[in-house]
């Protein structure tokens, strides 16, 4: 019984165990070398005085950074970066091995590199316009370009707040302010144009009209409607003098 007791309590000095919770992944380093086999859950029982167990969170995380970021004009920018990432599971020892612990230094390295290539190429209004989104992607793949291979997967780049100077930020302003003025104007001028060609067309149709019926009016219609006109005149109980020559009636004076 002692020398069970015994046995038990020597494998319990020379063994240790642990915790590999959800949304993290474990590697053994046993005497400096890291295993290759990746533990995702449960229990991982070894040796504290020849091996380790290194855990690394697996879920998506944020790396936040505050930079400042070049532009087409040669200024900078302050902006604050929010890089969401994760590492590959199964290249988990990949990562520890050639970056090590601290990949997230590494990262912020390869973001600058990259921020630094792609901002350099745009203008600073256009990290207010549409085009904010074409940065984010254009960082995003210069990124992937080095660090996925590693085991590091670059899920967005957000670049959440952009500062401009004072002076640039004003001159930004009052320039997207006159391209707004000028967009107004022309479709001010458009209206304008479709107005003016709705009356030429309008006055064409009168004119057209007119046209048609003059051309309408011969001598026998006339004639029909000075008989129509006498015939109004003689139904009528009024007392009126007129005037005609036989063509049409002239009323000149009447009384009720």
């Amino acid at each position: 019984m002692k020398k069970a007791l015994l046995f038990l309590a020597a494998v319990a000095l020379l063994s240790s165990c642990a915790v590999i919770r959800p949304g993290e992944a474990g590697v053994k380093q046993r005497l400096g070398k890291l295993d290759d086999a990746v533990i995702t859950q449960g229990t991982i029982v070894y040796n504290p005085f020849t091996t380790r167990v290194i855990k690394e969170s697996v879920q998506t995380n944020n790396l936040k950074l505050a930079i400042r970021l070049p532009n087409k004009e040669g200024l900078s920018v302050d902006s604050e970066i929010s890089i969401l990432y994760r590492l590959e599971v199964d290249k988990l020892p990949t990562v520890l091995e050639n970056i090590g612990p601290n990949y997230k230094d590494v990262m912020a390295a390869v973001f600058r590199s990259a921020s630094s290539d792609v901002c350099a190429q745009f203008f600073a209004k256009d990290m207010h316009s549409g085009k904010r989104a074409d940065i984010e992607e254009a960082i995003k793949e210069k990124m992937e370009e080095t660090l996925t291979p590693q085991g590091i997967i670059i899920e967005a780049v957000l670049m959440k707040s952009i500062r401009l100077p004072i002076g640039l930020s004003t001159s930004i302003e009052q320039k997207l302010q006159a391209e707004q003025d000028a967009m107004r104007m022309e479709f001010i001028l458009q209206q304008e144009r479709l107005e003016a060609d709705r009356k030429i067309i309008a006055a064409k149709g009168t004119r057209d009209s007119q046209k048609i019926l003059a051309e309408g009016l011969t001598p026998e219609i006339i004639k029909i409607r000075s008989i129509e006109a006498f015939m109004q005149l003689s139904r009528s109980p009024n007392a009126k003098v007129i005037i005609t020559d036989g063509k049409t009636p002239y009323l000149i004076n009447g009384q009720d």
